[in-house]
């Protein structure tokens, strides 16, 4: 029952009602498919590089297959026709499209049986030479000091990929557990990867797998020299997040930021598109160990944290149940949190502190993501300073696994080094003067803590319900602005002329690999 003693069946109601939302969802993802999904595939298949003008091939094969009128098939259903046919392995079948060489064509009858077996077979050995990378990713993740819980995550944002290994190794050297790469602003819109490194980015820095693999290097060396391991995050979302999710997993990252809603809410992506995307993706995430973590801490930056927050709670049980029926166990499941309500509101501190605990009491075995305070800030760098101190003790109080730290520069500009240190330094002072604080402290019966949380639980139960039992289900909650006080058109939205619905000879193995068609309980 935890300190806050919920209620138990009104914990159910909620696992019970996101369970429904999320099937719906899932079995709507499952019958369709997206560009991005089928550039993944290629992507899996180690297609890389772009074109002299600079479109990578895995958008330009794609694209091509579109133009054709052949995409409801799948594109690996018409790479493996051409293989066949011409007595090609998919990998050389791969490169004549590449080069121009081989042009796709329609399939009026048969050969179906020897596509099948041709493709299977090639995606089993595709991932097997990919799960014994992921297997040396694993054997040195174990090989050095690793702490599993409480961990700092820290971002940079350089928008120079070398800038960000000096500001990561500097993180690294000061304590932080995680470094996470901030994408360029925008690129979340983009519906391709750039290709190769950059050394320019406006509020980041742009994700591709040459950063990625130039990142996770630089990171290892580091590990190995000062023999604790340094994780490596991500932003799988936006309009290619398959795409990402599966750059990350071929270049070792060990977490990525994924949630559909993040990018319907907040960069008006396309609900469908968005979320066939992330079924795929978070498949990829879980079969390759990734951690994902859900955007609900982005709620209170747009609605009122205290307003808002039993449809973070109800958020976080809808990312929850939609991430087991992908294949992720609770231990890879981030759920996102924050520490959001203004500090000019009368007993605040216990506010958030009933959120937090109310949050780790749900998801007992999830790594929670706990964000600082940014909303509310004003600028002042001390308050700033004093807000995120009091966001540390909530964090250690609260035994949350993944703590953002809170950076009294944040929002002012890009972070130097020093001030990450200088955080990094408070989270460390806090840790240690109130290490064993969460087995000290009881909370009063009918008191503000356990009374807060019950009614946040309590309205995160009747949305749910409501939700759940609606005809249009999760698609009109959002139309109706229920999360973060924003209203997105299921119609409308970037990248939605990139989803469409599958043909009854459509391929996609590594779903099977994946344990995609299974629904996980």
């Amino acid at each position: 029952m935890g300190k806050l003693q919920i209620d138990p069946k009104l914990v159910q109601c909620c696992h019970d009602s996101a369970a429904a939302i999320a099937t719906s969802i899932m079995n709507f993802a499952r019958s369709r498919s997206t560009v991005s999904i089928e550039r993944a595939i290629l992507r899996l298949f180690g297609v890389a590089g772009a074109n002299d003008a600079g479109v990578p091939y895995v958008n330009h094969i794609v694209d091509r297959l579109e133009a054709s009128g052949l995409l409801e098939d799948g594109v690996l259903f018409h790479v493996g026709h051409l293989a066949v046919k011409n007595g090609h392995t998919l990998e050389n079948t791969l490169q004549s499209l590449v080069s121009g060489h081989l042009s796709f064509e329609p399939i009026v009858r048969g050969g179906s049986g020897a596509i099948y077996q041709l493709t299977s077979d090639t995606c089993i050995r595709k991932w097997e030479a990919t799960k014994s990378k992921l297997d040396e990713r694993w054997e040195r993740r174990q090989a050095h000091k690793r702490r599993v819980d409480g961990l700092a995550y820290v971002s940079t944002a350089t928008g120079d990929v070398y800038g960000d290994i000096d500001h990561a190794e500097a993180v690294a050297q000061h304590g932080g557990d995680i470094v996470a790469v901030i994408r360029s602003t925008a690129q979340s819109l983009l519906d391709y990867v750039p290709y190769g490194p950059t050394r320019e980015g406006y509020g980041g820095t742009f994700a591709t797998q040459e950063h990625f693999r130039i990142m996770r290097i630089a990171l290892d060396e580091w590990s190995e020299k000062n023999e604790r391991y340094v994780a490596l995050s991500s932003f799988s979302s936006g309009l290619c997040m398959p795409e990402i999710a599966a750059m990350g997993a071929l270049e070792g990252l060990d977490n990525m930021v994924n949630d559909a809603l993040y990018g319907i809410l907040y960069r008006d992506v396309n609900m469908e598109r968005t979320f066939v995307d992330q079924a795929f993706a978070r498949g990829i995430d879980g079969a390759t160990g990734i951690v994902i973590n859900t955007g609900e801490d982005n709620y209170l930056r747009t609605a009122d944290a205290l307003e808002a927050a039993p449809s973070v709670i109800a958020s976080q049980m809808v990312n929850y149940e939609m991430a087991r029926r992908c294949g992720l166990p609770p231990e890879q499941i981030g759920i996102g949190n924050a520490f959001e309500i203004s500090p000019e509101i009368e007993n605040a501190l216990l506010l958030e502190w009933a959120q937090a605990l109310l949050t780790r009491e749900l998801f007992p075995l999830c790594p929670i993501k706990y964000m600082p305070p940014t909303r509310v800030m004003n600028g002042n760098i001390f308050r700033t300073h004093a807000c995120n101190t009091l966001f540390n003790l909530v964090s250690v109080a609260t035994r949350q696994g993944i703590q953002t730290i809170g950076i009294p520069t944040e929002g002012l500009y890009t972070p130097h080094i020093q001030d990450r240190v200088l955080a990094l330094e408070c989270v460390r002072y806090v840790k240690t003067t109130a290490k064993s604080l969460y087995d000290e402290i009881e909370f009063v019966e009918g008191g503000l803590v356990k009374s807060h949380a019950g009614e946040v639980l309590k309205g995160a139960a009747d949305m749910l319900v409501s939700i759940s039992e609606g005809k249009d289900g999760l698609f009109g909650a959002i139309e109706r602005g229920m999360f973060g006080d924003i209203r997105r058109s299921r119609t409308a939205g970037k990248g939605r002329k990139g989803v469409f619905e599958r043909s009854s000879r459509y391929l996609n193995h590594f779903e099977s690999i994946f344990g995609l068609s299974e629904v996980a309980r």
